[in-house]
């Protein structure tokens, strides 16, 4: 008799309630977030700064989550993942509506990086439970459905955002802090039971330090792609694009609002093929493919002289950031595992990404200030390159696509 266990197939197997919770979250709280993008660095320069200090109003959000990381962890690991995901959107949701109502720019600094703390709160909350309740045969697929209700969200946010831009900037701050007291109310309701924690005398499983997943090269290659793509595509392409697009093109809200809609749309279908293709071919490919397409749009996006231009760029750079994403919160899963809690290495490797897009704002702003638009482009971008080098030595963590004399570690 065979001890070898009968693993269903991918495509039979569905994806939990729990993360279908979370995924409708998850849009309501990005349609939201993409509200305020093409409006937010607008709405610093109007308190007479420039792009460096407008672009530190986005790294300040980042800074924030970067700073309290580590204390949101040791919470989850207290409190529970539902409460503190609740408790984040809660104070989103009030640091977003003072910063409608800020009077100055360092009231709108302020305002807007205190919604940081929260923020990491319920990211690394809805990452530990994904990584918890999604079957190993579907990490992708549901690492892709999370991230492609981020994007319809986004992609729909920028455009109505922009729309209501034109009432005024203050006006999508405070549609977006509805938002959050929405989704707040979804998993409040939906998630009311205490099914996410473990049963009372389960065993405690062992901890992951980052330490231990340090060893691991596709661990470290994660950290370097992280912190680009935090960079490139958190930090600076929503800090400075608004920008580039409201000089080159036109000051008018909608026009930023485009821009970020159709690098949502473009994410939406790299998310789309990687989220399948990666859990029947490996996580590499799609991870390196994402980075030198999202690289390559990134570095010409400077050199954009219309609006056509600038939407082809940003749709490029859409896909690949959209291939790069499910394959690596996969890939992050199948190294961390479900048989260990792997709250400190996720901690890490979310602080990467803050990392980068505190860093990548600022500096761009400063290539603005004191060079041009192609020059903070071009640098991005090849931040971005660079992050394929630790990949290419990165061992494959998919159990699929690895063969079986793969060393387990290298």
């Amino acid at each position: 008799m065979s001890a070898t266990p009968v693993t269903p197939a991918a495509e039979d197997v569905r994806i939990p309630r729990e993360i279908w919770v979370l995924i409708a979250s998850a849009f309501v709280i990005a349609l939201g977030f993409g509200l305020i993008l093409p409006v937010l660095p607008q709405f610093a320069q109007s308190f007479g700064v420039g792009a460096t200090a407008s672009s530190i109003v986005v790294s300040a959000f980042a800074f924030f989550r970067l700073v309290f990381a580590p204390a949101g962890g040791r919470l989850i690991a207290r409190m529970g993942e539902r409460p503190i995901y609740l408790l984040g959107l809660v104070i989103v949701a009030i640091s977003t509506g003072a910063t409608a109502f800020a009077q100055n720019y360092w009231q709108l600094l302020v305002f807007r990086g205190v919604g940081g703390i929260g923020s990491v709160m319920f990211t690394v909350s809805a990452v530990a439970l994904m990584v918890r309740l999604a079957p190993p045969t579907i990490r992708a697929r549901v690492s892709s459905a999370y991230a492609s209700a981020f994007l319809f969200g986004g992609i729909l946010g920028p455009v109505v955002g922009g729309l209501l831009g034109n009432l005024g900037l203050r006006v999508p701050f405070i549609v977006y802090a509805v938002a959050l007291l929405l989704a707040a109310t979804v998993v409040g309701v939906f998630l009311r039971e205490a099914s996410l924690r473990p049963a009372d005398g389960a065993p405690v499983l062992p901890v992951m330090t980052v330490r231990d997943a340090w060893r691991d090269s596709a661990y470290r290659a994660s950290i370097g792609s992280a912190f680009a793509n935090g960079g490139a595509n958190f930090g600076v392409r929503n800090a400075i694009l608004p920008l580039f697009a409201a000089v080159v093109i036109g000051k008018e809200p909608w026009v930023a609002g485009t821009a970020l809609a159709v690098f949502a749309a473009g994410n939406a279908v790299g998310l789309t093929v990687a989220g399948r293709m990666s859990d029947r071919l490996g996580r590499r490919p799609f991870i390196i493919g994402g980075l030198l397409i999202s690289g390559v749009a990134t570095a010409v996006t400077g050199f954009a002289t219309d609006l056509p231009m600038l939407v082809v760029f940003s749709v490029v750079a859409g896909v690949g950031a959209g291939a790069l994403n499910p394959a690596q919160q996969a890939g992050l899963a199948d190294i961390v595992g479900r048989e260990r809690n792997g709250g400190p290495a996720l901690a890490a490797f979310q602080m990467s990404a803050d990392t980068g897009a505190i860093i990548g704002p600022i500096l761009a702003g400063a290539l603005i200030d004191f060079g041009s638009y192609p020059l903070a482009f071009g640098t991005t971008g090849l931040i971005t390159l660079l992050a394929v080098i630790p990949w290419l030595r990165a061992r494959e963590t998919h159990v699929v696509a690895r063969a079986p004399q793969d060393a387990p570690r290298s």
